[in-house]
């Protein structure tokens, strides 16, 4: 009787022919890290500059907080290139909608819109967390936050980003409860306003981030300078402020 060597399957001829699967992602995460509080007639809406990738830093340069009308300013954390496509179509939209009704479109209204836009992409979304903050018809401070996909809440303060476990509990302790409110706006006195416009730089300098634009948003005309604009921060702007009657 004749026997067969039995022979070994080649395995690597098997793996070479079977199926493979090829990998696309399209997003990165350029950390950084923003913040906004909400008070009874103004809000503060903060971000660093940082843009970053891995143990990479891309650029010290790159704001995060963008001024859409008199009376709105949006947050946006994530994906540097959705981020800023991002507030261009909102900014395109918002131009739109002033040479129609020769009027700024109020935050009410510009907090449905960006959930709307949201949401219309939530198969391919933009990979942006963003805050937005400002001043309602009725004078009131009120901040927003959103979710990639459109999810968005009212709410008197809110951090996102790289930080935003470290900043957000913070903010919750110093900003919703005992010395301030925990409604969904803070009550204004001067020294509640200076606090937050103080606190929301602490946090960034405390963390070891370049704090590029912040910006307090009011409902009355104030005198206030930024107040860590000194030897130790170098590259931080001057804070922006929008004042109206």
């Amino acid at each position: 009787m004749l026997s067969v060597p039995h022979q070994q399957p080649n395995l690597h001829v098997q793996q070479a022919h079977g199926p493979q699967q090829r990998h696309f992602n399209p997003y990165t995460e350029n950390g950084g890290t923003i913040l906004a509080i909400a008070g009874k007639d103004f809000s503060v809406i903060a971000g660093d500059t940082r843009q970053s990738e891995g143990y990479s830093i891309q650029t010290r340069y790159a704001p995060k907080v963008f001024r859409l009308t008199d009376r709105a300013v949006l947050a946006v954390n994530g994906f540097a290139a959705d981020g800023n496509m991002f507030v261009k179509k909102v900014r395109q939209r918002l131009e739109w909608y002033r040479h129609a009704h020769a009027k700024d479109m109020p935050l009410r209204a510009i907090a449905r819109l960006i959930q709307t836009m949201l949401y219309a992409r939530r198969f391919f979304p933009f990979y942006v967390y963003n805050i937005l903050g400002g001043i309602e018809e009725d004078g009131t401070g009120a901040v927003y936050s959103f979710d990639p996909v459109g999810s968005y809440e009212r709410e008197a303060c809110r951090a996102a980003g790289a930080a935003q476990s470290l900043v957000q509990p913070f903010l919750d302790n110093q900003a919703s409860t005992a010395k301030f409110s925990t409604s969904r706006t803070i009550p204004l006195t001067e020294e509640l306003r200076s606090l937050s416009f103080s606190l929301s730089a602490e946090l960034f300098l405390s963390g070891c981030y370049p704090i590029g634009n912040q910006t307090l948003v009011s409902s009355r005309p104030t005198v206030q300078t930024n107040p860590y604009q000194s030897a130790r921060q170098p590259r931080m702007d001057n804070a922006i402020y929008h004042k109206w009657r």
